[in-house]
């Protein structure tokens, strides 16, 4: 029979938490070098597509409600600029997506690989300078 795996509410005892991997460094992992390059460089690539995303479709849209005679504008046996517009659209939220897989898997996957080890490396040398006795257990309220 095949095991069926248990939700948990988020209060619920066992429940993953900030706790739930104690050997991270979590504040650690955050004030990396490496971390801070990741959000940068993703922040250099999200933010100018959204821009791009956003001005594209709310250009369609600003253009179909005030330039009828425009879109209405046949480009070859009734296929009008308003239908190339809008199919465009479909091109331009699957080329957005590709480049950003290609660059993730580029640049994003192994920067993070390099700030989880850091943050690993950095909660094991937290726990070894802790020492055994002084390790606090922290349960869920």
């Amino acid at each position: 029979m095949a095991e069926e795996r248990q939700e948990r509410a988020p209060d619920s005892p066992g429940a993953p938490t900030a706790d739930h991997h104690p050997e991270i460094d979590w504040i650690a992992a955050e004030r990396s070098p490496e971390f801070r390059d990741l959000i940068r460089k993703r922040r250099s690539f999200v933010l100018p597509a959204t821009i791009f995303f956003l001005a594209w479709y709310f250009g369609f849209i600003i253009l179909a409600g005030y330039a009828e005679d425009f879109m209405g504008e046949s480009i070859y046996e009734g296929f009008t600029v308003g239908y190339l517009l809008a199919l465009s659209q479909f091109i331009m939220v699957w080329t957005l997506g590709w480049l950003y897989l290609r660059k993730a898997d580029r640049d994003f996957d192994p920067l993070a690989r390099k700030a989880a080890e850091t943050a690993l490396e950095a909660g094991r040398r937290g726990r070894a300078e802790a020492g055994p006795g002084d390790r606090e257990e922290v349960r869920p309220s």
